[in-house]
């Protein structure tokens, strides 16, 4: 049986995330709370922050910045686009 959540980005019973992305308890609430299909619009988004912008992953001010653009995302708050993408 599929686990479901209430996702906060679209509002609606969707399917869950088999496990918490990340270990406490923003892992907690993310697992909670956010959909599979939420979740996995965030990596291609977050894949696509990192590259256009030149994120180093190491850095310190990145990691917060993409946490930031995370929690904006999965909340359906706005949030940064990718400057030169270019969506198939």
């Amino acid at each position: 049986m599929t686990r479901t959540v209430h996702c906060r980005k679209y509002d609606q019973e969707l399917e869950g995330l088999e496990k918490a992305p990340y270990p406490g308890p923003k892992g907690q609430d993310i697992y909670d709370n956010v959909s599979k299909q939420a979740w996995e619009e965030w990596q291609a988004h977050q894949t696509r922050l990192i590259n256009e912008k030149h994120l180093t992953m190491t850095d310190p001010a990145a990691r917060k910045y993409l946490m930031e653009q995370m929690d904006r995302f999965l909340s359906g708050q706005d949030y940064d686009q990718a400057e030169g993408y270019v969506p198939e």
